[in-house]
């Protein structure tokens, strides 16, 4: 079996019409966007750890493999949808001839990447999950009638600019974010995204640093 690379998976039509589909789905019952544009973000930012923090090649390509694959189970279910998003990786990257070990490390990845139920089992899964609970940011919200907005709507629409980086000299792996408080009061971010935030701890940690969260210049964790 030769090796399943990041771009090959990018491009494989399967992948993209359940990642197109499964965000408008998402769409239809009001969350926010969960289509190419985030799992491309979160690729670009599990894969970009791993090198800031020195992991082998493979192991980075497999971060954004796992991180474009991890949200395709909201096709079947928003509930669940770690887990069969999992599943149809299997299915995917058996077909495109991926060796077993390797589905493997991105089934377990994509199995953990929520809060309820996941942990970081290893560095494609630790990767994987502050990549994506980095993701907050205004261009995830669909509403544009700012009268309705719910509090997810309003925590990602008062974020306009995120940045997540590890720094392996002083071993910390620090989210950035740029908050309108017009819009939002921090406590409102905590209010719903608490247990996002432990979970990056706990995957900084398996990474051996410390995650820092900084909003406005200003660090709160």
């Amino acid at each position: 079996m030769g090796k399943v690379t990041f771009e090959q998976v990018r491009q494989d039509p399967e992948v993209r019409a359940y990642i197109v589909k499964a965000n408008e789905m998402l769409a239809a019952i009001g969350f926010t966007e969960h289509g190419l544009r985030h799992v491309g973000l979160v690729a670009d930012r599990a894969m970009g750890l791993m090198a800031e923090l020195d992991r082998p090649p493979r192991l980075r390509e497999l971060a954004g493999i796992a991180a474009l694959l991890h949200d395709i189970g909201n096709i079947v279910n928003r509930q669940g949808h770690g887990q069969t998003s999992a599943l149809l990786a299997h299915h995917i990257l058996s077909r495109m001839g991926m060796a077993p070990e390797e589905i493997a490390i991105i089934m377990s990845a994509i199995g953990n990447h929520e809060e309820e139920i996941g942990n970081p089992v290893h560095d494609v899964s630790a990767a994987l999950i502050l990549a994506d609970k980095s993701d907050v940011h205004r261009t995830r919200v669909y509403n544009r009638d700012v009268a309705t907005f719910d509090i997810h709507d309003r925590v990602n629409y008062a974020v306009t600019h995120s940045e997540l980086h590890a720094f392996p000299a002083e071993k910390v792996i620090r989210l950035s974010l740029t908050v309108d408080t017009s819009i939002i009061a921090i406590m409102e971010y905590f209010e719903i995204f608490l247990s996002r935030m432990i979970m990056c701890r706990r995957a900084a940690a398996h990474l051996g640093c410390q995650f820092q969260l900084v909003m406005n210049e200003n660090r709160l964790l």
